[in-house]
């Protein structure tokens, strides 16, 4: 059991004043982050991170304050929030369908400040921006979106998406920006292979832009990357960097990716509930408190060493653990999620702490796909 006088980062003072479960981030730790993004980057103008991963203003407005001026999310609510935070540019990467266009139509014009722009990955979607904007009397951007192997969303590089970028250029409602490559599926914990595999899922969108301007059309920007291969594009000239996770970071890519210089900046407080049987105690961490799409273990409890995640239902997650019966009813405990994306958006608010102390709380402002207002 851990010593009473120890006092990790994770503690907060007050914390059996605290509710449970509780989100808490750590301002400090976001800062420490942000630094070492723009480090690798080596200038916060190849930057532009994803939102996505916190849905706060304040850490955006963090960002801001680093000279990050470009961002990247996925809903239009991030969308708006980015704008209502005077980001200067704000690209969506995301298909949009049904009333989407429309908004991101209305958004440019409510906006006019802001540089908007989205992903195309087909003569359809392509078409439903256009007539949007061109409705709207706007000019947002348009990406063309790459699938470089993670079989998501995009167009194979080749030439199809040679004639599509072509298409892409010859809409007067749109400003054809560039292109677009995620390759969230290369996650290998070697850092020499994971730089080979992104490599040469990269090639193709080398040899696309290279395509392009041969042809004598413009490739303004190259966006690719998450966080697994952040600093390896880093490494490349001419592309925009969007890694997202490392803003918070997490346990799952803190023991995949050891070599990446982030800290995990959110914690889950969370205490247990009951012992209902030997060697076994419960939290108060279920499916609702946490991500739970993944493998267990859902979380990384530092506090406790060797235990097992065994089951976990809406409310509860059971740990078998030998000395279990060693953490009374009500023990205090801090979580850090193996995902903290899907985690954040659990909470409406996050408490923060500075120096082991709750100062307030940041809304997640964009948790839903509409923002209030």
């Amino acid at each position: 059991m851990e010593p009473e006088n120890a006092h990790p980062w994770f503690r907060v003072d007050g914390e059996d004043r605290i509710d449970s479960p509780a989100l808490l981030v750590y301002p400090q730790r976001i800062a420490h982050n942000i630094g070492q993004m723009v480090a690798i980057a080596g200038s916060p103008d190849r930057l532009r991170p994803h939102v996505k991963t916190h849905k706060m203003a304040e850490i955006i407005r963090m960002q801001q304050e680093a000279g990050i001026r470009k961002f990247k999310c996925a809903t239009l609510a991030e969308a708006e929030l980015l704008a209502r935070c005077g980001a200067e540019d704000v690209l969506v990467a995301y298909p949009l369908t049904g009333p989407a266009p429309e908004r991101l139509a209305g958004l440019q014009k409510k906006y006019p400040d802001t540089r908007f722009s989205a992903l195309v990955d087909h003569p359809d979607t392509l078409d439903r921006l256009a007539r949007a904007a061109a409705a709207a009397g706007v000019r947002p951007g348009v990406f063309l979106d790459l699938n470089v192997g993670m079989n998501r969303t995009g167009i194979r590089p080749g030439p199809e998406a040679l004639a599509l970028y072509r298409e892409m250029s010859t809409r007067p409602a749109l400003e054809c920006r560039g292109l677009h490559a995620y390759d969230g599926h290369i996650r290998n914990p070697d850092p020499v292979a994971r730089a080979g595999e992104c490599n040469e899922a990269f090639s193709g969108v080398t040899a696309l832009a290279r395509q392009l301007r041969e042809a004598g059309l413009e490739v303004p920007a190259i966006i690719a990357g998450g966080s697994p291969t952040f600093p390896i594009h880093a490494r490349r000239e001419g592309v925009e960097l969007s890694p997202g996770t490392t803003l918070l970071w997490d346990a799952r890519y803190g023991s995949q990716f050891p070599e990446m210089p982030f800290l995990p900046a959110a914690t889950l407080l969370c205490r247990v509930i009951s012992h209902p049987a030997p060697g076994t105690l419960c939290l108060d961490l279920g499916h609702k408190a946490v991500a739970a799409e993944m493998e267990f273990p859902r979380v990384s409890l530092p506090q406790l060493p060797d235990h097992l995640q065994a089951g976990q239902s809406e409310e509860h997650l059971v740990l078998c653990f030998g000395a279990a019966e060693s953490y009374p009813i009500g023990t205090v405990l801090y979580a850090i999620p193996m995902h903290i994306c899907p985690t954040v958006i659990k909470y409406p608010e996050a408490l923060v702490v500075r120096d082991g102390k709750v100062t307030g709380s940041w809304k997640v402002a964009a948790r839903d796909y509409h923002l209030p207002g």
